[in-house]
């Protein structure tokens, strides 16, 4: 399944029931290439005929809506496309880390 989000980004639902989500707007962990970069208004890609980024965030679920780790957090910020792309293979072939990236937090 694809879905989109308001012209920042993309989803993609695999048959192994992993999501993959693909995004470049304002707020994210990217590099957008409008004037006004990451501090665009939020709505901002939504007014917009082509919203840009030389790179993007991703982020990664499972079926029953547990995030990936990626070892640092639950999103991957300032990837190039072709980075998005092995995560995009990783997530339609694996099986995601759904530890917490933040468990060192908790501990004293």
């Amino acid at each position: 399944m694809f879905s989109t989000t308001q012209n920042r980004g993309f989803q993609i639902t695999f048959e192994n029931g992993n999501t993959v989500s693909v995004q470049w707007g304002p707020g994210n962990y990217c590099d957008p290439t409008h004037e006004d970069g990451r501090g665009a208004a939020y709505d901002a890609p939504a007014k917009a005929d082509r919203w840009s980024s030389t790179t993007a965030e991703v982020a990664a679920w499972d079926k029953n809506s547990v995030w990936h780790n990626f070892g640092h957090d639950n999103v991957s910020g300032w990837m190039t496309a072709d980075e998005v792309l092995a995560v995009i293979q990783f997530v339609a072939s694996s099986e995601l880390d759904g530890s917490d990236p933040f468990k060192w937090s908790d501990e004293e």
